[in-house]
């Protein structure tokens, strides 16, 4: 459902230079799999995610999703994806279920379907209790429910996270763990970035390590462990990144 080879991004440098952001990583990830994209702050994890969603254009190297490519093809992209992160906004003056509508309208859904569709959502995630709530008056879970909702309106495929639980409170952060998780029961591809460990222990069928823009490793967490002589992943973690 996404590949990438020798995916790359330069940007211009203070001194006038190209300054690799990310430089020729390449992975897959598999219809149904929640693949888990490991690194530290200003590892590339976030311009390889926004290369994927059609917001940056790579330097070189090509990617796909859900077949379609992300430079020529961008339209078709987005209408595959739904992406969440930590900061997404929300607006302070729209209800929570005009946000989740609006969102919807703009994946040209309308009519019964969407209000159908948005049912479900509200009913799933537990939301109904604050639908007519404006963005300003919810708190920081409620805030990143909106925001799991709207990914979700247009039933992609495919959904990409970069760091969903970051900036997040203890109970926050696993309301949200546990939606993933229910998404991937549901059969969705998920690319998840995340600099915590114990996120991927959790949830990932597959990870990779990325520092400094490069990919380090990649693997299923025993392949990860035997490759590396050790049953400690932040233990890897640390000694590839260093």
């Amino acid at each position: 459902m996404i590949e990438l080879e020798g995916l790359s991004k330069s940007f211009t440098g203070a001194d006038g230079k190209p300054k690799a952001a990310v430089e020729d990583v390449s992975f897959s990830v598999q219809p149904g799999e929640v693949f888990g994209l490991l690194g530290p702050n200003g590892a590339g994890k976030t311009t390889t995610l926004r290369m994927l969603c059609t917001v940056l254009k790579p330097t070189a190297g090509f990617a796909t999703v859900a077949g379609f490519d992300v430079v020529t093809q961008a339209a078709q992209v987005r209408r595959h994806i739904g992406f969440l992160s930590a900061n997404t906004g929300v607006y302070d003056r729209m209800t929570a279920w005009e946000m989740v509508e609006y969102y919807g309208r703009l994946a040209g859904m309308n009519g019964p379907n969407l209000t159908a569709r948005m049912d479900h959502l509200f009913d799933s995630f537990q939301m109904t209790e604050f639908k007519h709530v404006v963005g300003g008056r919810l708190s920081t879970g409620m805030r990143q429910k909106v925001s799991i909702a709207r990914a979700l309106i247009h039933d992609p495929p495919v959904l990409i996270f970069d760091e969903p639980t970051a900036g997040l409170d203890v109970l926050v952060q696993r309301a949200v763990l546990q939606n993933i998780a229910k998404l991937r029961a549901e059969g969705k591809t998920i690319l998840f970035s995340t600099h915590h460990f114990t996120e991927v222990q959790k949830l990932c069928d597959r990870v990779a390590i990325i520092a400094k823009g490069r990919l380090m490793t990649q693997g299923t967490l025993p392949e990860l462990k035997a490759a590396h002589g050790s049953d400690d992943l932040e233990e890897i973690f640390f000694r590839l990144v260093s």
